[in-house]
C-alpha cells in the first residue's frame, strides 16, 4: 500500500496526471482552470502566509463558503501548515457560527462572500480565540485572501513548513467535521490523517475511475463525503469542476459534461421527478414510448438478470429515450455516486438501467464517512442495499427491542472509525464502546449474508399508545414514491395511531390540477381544495397498503410551504429536522389528535 500524506496529494498529482484542470470553475462567463503547477505554487504560499501570520500545527481555522477554487486551495495550505481545517455549512445561524468558532477554537475564519460576511461581522470582538476574518470575495474593510497568498510569495518558509509536514503523524487530529445535527448542538468529530487515508487507499481499486474523468461538485466541502471524495478524486488524477450554485446546476451540468457526479437522494429524486413532469406533458406515441421506457428501466436488476429479451428492450429504450436523459446531465456520466441518506431502490434501478450507474454508499461523519458501497457497476451489487462492507472494516449488528428479526443496530469497527467527538469525552464514551465498536444509531440487516441494508435510525423508531413499534424512515420512503409527495414525515409517538405532515411535490401537484382542470394558484391555496385533500387521500390509502393495519397512517395535514435548509426543517444534506418539524407544526400536531380525545 501507497504511503501518502494528505498535503502531498497535488504533488503526487502534478508527477502522475499533470494537468491544465486540476481544478476549474466558471468565473464571469468563463470557465477559469487552475493547472496542477499554480495549485502546488498556491497552496504553498497560503501555507508561507499562514504560518507568517502566527498559524502552526495543530492550530483550527474555519472556512464558511459555498464551493468554489478557493475553499480547495485554502484547505491543501491548511493541509500544509499542519493545521486543522474545520469546514464550516454556508447557511447556519450566527448563533451557531459562535458556537463552533468558539468551540473549535478557531483563530481564522475564512468567508466565501458578504452576505456570509455580514452573519459573522463582529465575532472577532465576542470570541477571545478568534484573531481575523478573511474573506474570498472582495469586502471593503477585510482582509482578502490574496493578501495571505501575497505575504507568503513574499516571505517563502519552504524549510519551516518542511520540517511541520515531517512531523505529521498519521494519528494527529486532520480535521473536525461538525455534524449538522438532527438534534442539539452540533459535535465536532475528530478524524485523524489515517481516518482519511485509510479510505482514499482502501476504496482506490474499488472505483475505477483516473486521468480521463472529470467530477461536478456542488454538494458542501465542509460536509465529510464531498471532503473525502475530493482527495480521493486527487489521489485518482480527476478533475474537479465546481458548479455556480444548486439554482444553477443544471446549466452546470450541460457545459462540464462531467463523469461523476456525487449527490445525495433527494437531489436525484427531484430530477427524477422533474423528467416524469415533462414525460407527463408528452402526447401520443411519444408519451407511450417515454413511459414503457420507464416502466422497463423500474424493473432493472443487475447483470441481466432479467434475461435476454428484457436487455434487447433496454437497448432500444436508451437509444430512443434514455439518452435524453443523458443528455440533460451533460451526456457522459460514467457514475452517479450516492450517499448521506437512503436512495429509494426505484430511483438507483431506473438510472442505473439508462446507463448512469448508482454507487450507494453508507458511512457517517464518524466513520470518515463510507462504512460500505453498492458497487453498480461491477457483478457484487445488489438494489435496495448500501452493499458490502470495504476491506479492513468490520460490522456488528446488536439487536434489540423494537427491531424486527434478523435487524440490528449498526456497530462499526476499523480505521475509519473517528477518535471521538472534540471537548465531550462523555458524548464519546456514550458510542464508542471499550472494545472499540462505533454504535452508529442506523438500523439494519445482512441480505444474503453480506449485502448491508438500511432499514432506519434507532432514535425515530417510535412506539405508538398500544405498545407498536413504528419505522418512520421505512414508511416516509415508500410513500415519497408518489409523484405528489416531495416530503413525509410520519410521527405518532405515544399515540393512538400514525399521522403525517406532507409537503406536496409542486411540478406533480401541478400537472394533476392542469389534467383535472383545477385552477392552481400556489401551493398555500390549493392544498385546501376538497379535490385536492381527496387525492390525497386515496394515495395514502394507495402506500397505505404496503404496511400493516397499526402503521398505516390515519389522518394527514398537507403544508404549504416548502421544507428547507434556511426554514430549519432539513439538515444541509437533505435529512428531516424531527424535532424542529415537530415543534414548527405543533398547532397541526394538535389539530390531528386532539379530534381523538
Amino acid at each position: 500500500m501507497e504511503q501518502i500524506k494528505i498535503h502531498e496529494l497535488a504533488e503526487r498529482y502534478h508527477r502522475l496526471f499533470p494537468k491544465d484542470d486540476i481544478i476549474a470553475t466558471k468565473e464571469n462567463g468563463q470557465i477559469r482552470k487552475y493547472s496542477t503547477s499554480e495549485f502546488i505554487d498556491t497552496s504553498n504560499n497560503i501555507a508561507y502566509g499562514l504560518f507568517n501570520t502566527g498559524i502552526s500545527k495543530n492550530d483550527k481555522i474555519c472556512i464558511i463558503s459555498l464551493n468554489r477554487p478557493e475553499w480547495s486551495l485554502v484547505d491543501m495550505g491548511i493541509n500544509k501548515v499542519g493545521a486543522v481545517n474545520v469546514g464550516i455549512y454556508a447557511n447556519i445561524t450566527r448563533s451557531e457560527y459562535k458556537y463552533i468558532i468558539n468551540d473549535c477554537g478557531a483563530k481564522i475564519v475564512f468567508v466565501g462572500t458578504e452576505e456570509i460576511y455580514k452573519n459573522i461581522k463582529g465575532l472577532e470582538n465576542e470570541i477571545e480565540c478568534l484573531q481575523q476574518i478573511v474573506s474570498f470575495d472582495k469586502i471593503d474593510g477585510v482582509k482578502n485572501w490574496l493578501e495571505i497568498i501575497e505575504n507568503g510569495l513574499l516571505q517563502p518558509r519552504p524549510k519551516e513548513i518542511q520540517k511541520i509536514q515531517n512531523n505529521i503523524l498519521p494519528t494527529d487530529l486532520f480535521t473536525l467535521i461538525y455534524t449538522s445535527g438532527t438534534t442539539g448542538q452540533p459535535k465536532g468529530v475528530m478524524l485523524n490523517h489515517s481516518n482519511v487515508i485509510s479510505q482514499i487507499t482502501t476504496l482506490e481499486d474499488r472505483l475505477p475511475i483516473g486521468i480521463n474523468d472529470r467530477a461536478i461538485s456542488f454538494l458542501p466541502l465542509c460536509h465529510v463525503f464531498e471532503r473525502m471524495i475530493e482527495y480521493f478524486y486527487m489521489y485518482k488524477g480527476v478533475s474537479i469542476y465546481y458548479a455556480r450554485s444548486l439554482e444553477t446546476l443544471g446549466e452546470d451540468l450541460k457545459e462540464i459534461k462531467p463523469t461523476i457526479m456525487p449527490t445525495v437522494p433527494r437531489l436525484l429524486e427531484k430530477v427524477y421527478d422533474k423528467i416524469i413532469s415533462k414525460g407527463s406533458e408528452l402526447r401520443g406515441l411519444k408519451k407511450m414510448l417515454f413511459f414503457w421506457a420507464v416502466e422497463l428501466g423500474l424493473k432493472h436488476e443487475y447483470n441481466g438478470k432479467n434475461g435476454i429479451w428484457y436487455e434487447m428492450q433496454l437497448i432500444i429504450a436508451n437509444k430512443i429515450i434514455f439518452n435524453k436523459w443523458r443528455e440533460a446531465v451533460g451526456g457522459r456520466i460514467r457514475f452517479i455516486v450516492s450517499g448521506a441518506s437512503a436512495l429509494q431502490e426505484r430511483i438507483a434501478k431506473i438510472f442505473t438501467a439508462a446507463k448512469m450507474p448508482v454507487l450507494e454508499g453508507y458511512g457517517l461523519s464518524e466513520t470518515s464517512p463510507v462504512i460500505s458501497v453498492n458497487l453498480a457497476h461491477t457483478k457484487d451489487a445488489h438494489y435496495g442495499t448500501v452493499g458490502t462492507v470495504i476491506p479492513g472494516v468490520q460490522i456488528k449488528l446488536v439487536h434489540e427491542d423494537g427491531m424486527r428479526e434478523g435487524e440490528g443496530e449498526i456497530t462499526v469497527k476499523g480505521p475509519n472509525v473517528m477518535m471521538g467527538y472534540y471537548n465531550k469525552p462523555e458524548e464519546t464514551k456514550k458510542v464508542i464502546n471499550d472494545e472499540g465498536w462505533f454504535h452508529t444509531g442506523d438500523i439494519g440487516r445482512l441480505v444474503k449474508g453480506k449485502y448491508l441494508k438500511i432499514t432506519d435510525r434507532k432514535k425515530e423508531i417510535f412506539k405508538t399508545s398500544g405498545g407498536k413499534y413504528i419505522a418512520p424512515q421505512v414508511m416516509e420512503n415508500k410513500f415519497k414514491e408518489s409523484r405528489l409527495i416531495e416530503q413525509i414525515i410520519v410521527i405518532g409517538e405515544g399515540e393512538k395511531h400514525t399521522a403525517a405532515f406532507i409537503m406536496p411535490a409542486v411540478e406533480g401537484l401541478r400537472f394533476w390540477c392542469q389534467k383535472h382542470k383545477i385552477n392552481y394558484s400556489n401551493l398555500e391555496e390549493i392544498i385546501h381544495n376538497p379535490k385536492v385533500i381527496k387525492k390525497f387521500e386515496r394515495e395514502i390509502e394507495k402506500y397505505n397498503n404496503y404496511f400493516n393495519q397499526y402503521e398505516r397512517i390515519k389522518k394527514f395535514e398537507l403544508i404549504g410551504k416548502a421544507w428547507s435548509v434556511d426554514g430549519g426543517e432539513l439538515t444541509a444534506t437533505m435529512k428531516l429536522r424531527r424535532k424542529n418539524i415537530l415543534s414548527k407544526y405543533e398547532n397541526l400536531y394538535k389539530k390531528i389528535y386532539n379530534n381523538d380525545i
